[in-house]
């Protein structure tokens, strides 16, 4: 990790001192939204939560775009995430946001799991995607796919057709690339479990947060994510707003390559969000009924045992 951290501030270097060609900087934001589209709509809209389905070519074309983000191939991340899912913020869960900003961030890969990760771990079913043949082959292949579409491809391009040099094409449009996207959808785990608002279940961590979000492109409204994570928007929103890859979905279901788009309906919205309402209400009376009782008196230990 950090000889990747390094190589990245050599690429951001060369790009804002345009030390690099504009043209790389252009490939490289390409190849990197490109990479995007394999880990949202693809591994985890997709292949995770079933959100939707896809016909032969989208399934191809994401899987190809997941091997260009190199996050892990599809079935270890839909598993992770499975996992993260079923086991949201105990040990069980692989990022674990109450093991601090940090770990949830990234320090989830740069130690061992936690034996509950494992253990539990083991219980999520993964039978669907052990028997689809895109996913089967992706995973044979994964090393070999990566190897020519996350980094050998993005490299030499601007090398060989524009003339950048070689080592500042590697640092720019694949390294500065891979770490921002890698940077990206670790805040979905850090961020959007902290800082935000909790208007379906405030019992929950997740939260919505409209600047990781936009970073992401839909990822960021996380609250509503976990209290509906089947929803193929990954949202409340009925525009696209912060959530351009929804509108990619939408493009492909017009296309006739996407079909049987998930929503969850607006009744159990409202309705999740007037329990939640009431919720937050009782425990703000509980609170000013809890004030009332801190009466100030003269014996220190009657105080005390009120305080208790």
């Amino acid at each position: 990790m950090v000889v990747y951290h390094l190589l990245a501030l050599h690429g951001f270097y060369y790009m804002v001192s345009f030390r690099a060609f504009v043209a790389t900087t252009i490939w490289a934001t390409i190849v990197g939204e490109t990479s995007n589209l394999g880990v949202i709509p693809g591994a985890h809209r997709l292949w995770t939560h079933r959100t939707y389905k896809a016909k032969l070519p989208l399934r191809i074309f994401l899987m190809l775009c997941n091997c260009i983000a190199n996050q892990n191939s599809i079935y270890v991340w839909a598993r992770d995430h499975r996992v993260h899912h079923k086991f949201t913020d105990t040990h069980a869960d692989p990022h674990n946001i109450n093991r601090g900003f940090f770990f949830a961030h990234m320090g989830w890969l740069l130690c061992r799991k936690h034996p509950d990760v494992i253990k539990k771990g083991k219980t999520v079913d993964m039978s669907d995607l052990e028997n689809e043949d895109v996913v089967v082959f992706q995973r044979k292949y994964f090393r070999y796919l990566t190897f020519i579409l996350s980094i050998f491809i993005p490299t030499v391009v601007p090398w060989y057709f524009w003339g950048e040099h070689l080592y500042v094409s590697f640092c720019l449009a694949t390294m500065f690339r891979y770490v921002v996207s890698l940077h990206a959808t670790w805040l979905v785990n850090s961020v959007a479990h902290l800082w935000g608002t909790k208007p379906y279940d405030g019992r929950i961590k997740p939260v919505e947060n409209i600047i990781v979000s936009y970073i992401t492109h839909g990822e960021g409204w996380h609250n509503y994510h976990h209290t509906f994570p089947w929803d193929y928007k990954a949202a409340e929103l009925d525009t696209y707003r912060g959530n351009t890859h929804t509108a990619f979905i939408d493009l492909m279901a017009k296309l006739g390559l996407a079909y049987d788009l998930k929503v969850a309906p607006k009744s159990m919205i409202q309705k999740c969000k007037s329990k939640n309402e009431s919720r937050s209400q009782d425990f703000l009376q509980g609170i000013k009924e809890k004030e009332k009782q801190l009466i100030f008196v003269e014996n220190g230990a009657t105080r005390q045992e009120i305080l208790r």
